[in-house]
């Protein structure tokens, strides 16, 4: 996991313990002082948030507990984990930078791959200048690797 991916999980662990939990405790109470519990649908809603809540804190710790924590930024040369690449799309000339990340902090939408991504999985060890083909769910692919950082 790289210390941006780590901080993230670490900050949400934090708002979960100090504001969701508290918050979803105080909707129970005054749920549950609005009489009948079991027709009352405000009262089950903050239970199953809750239930969310207290799942979603303890999968966090988890992951935070058993993470690798790899500097990025003392890495160099060929891709690996960590890396910000560059990559062209021979087809369209679209292009389009990732960093190869774990899967705890994978997003594509803000360009972070997961490392056990087909693409991610093409990329390791190439080096700048190297045409790239894979197999993604939308059919084959080819990229040139035009950058590789880390930072």
């Amino acid at each position: 996991m790289t210390r941006a991916g780590h901080a993230a999980l670490d900050e949400e662990l934090k708002a979960l313990k100090s504001v969701e939990r508290p918050a979803v405790i105080k909707a129970i109470a005054e749920a549950r002082e609005h009489g009948d519990l079991s027709e009352n649908a405000e009262y089950h809603a903050a239970r199953e948030r809750q239930s969310f809540v207290e799942g979603r804190i303890k999968e966090l710790e988890a992951m935070l507990s058993l993470a690798d924590v790899i500097d990025t930024s003392r890495l160099s040369g060929a891709i690996k984990f960590g890396a910000t690449v560059t990559l062209v799309d021979e087809a369209t000339d679209e292009e389009r930078t990732y960093q190869i990340v774990g899967e705890a902090e994978a997003d594509i939408e803000r360009g972070l791959l997961n490392i056990r991504s087909p693409l991610a999985r093409a990329l390791i060890g190439k080096d700048e200048g190297d045409s790239v083909d894979v197999r993604t769910p939308g059919g084959q692919k080819s990229y040139e690797v035009v950058t590789i950082r880390y930072i």
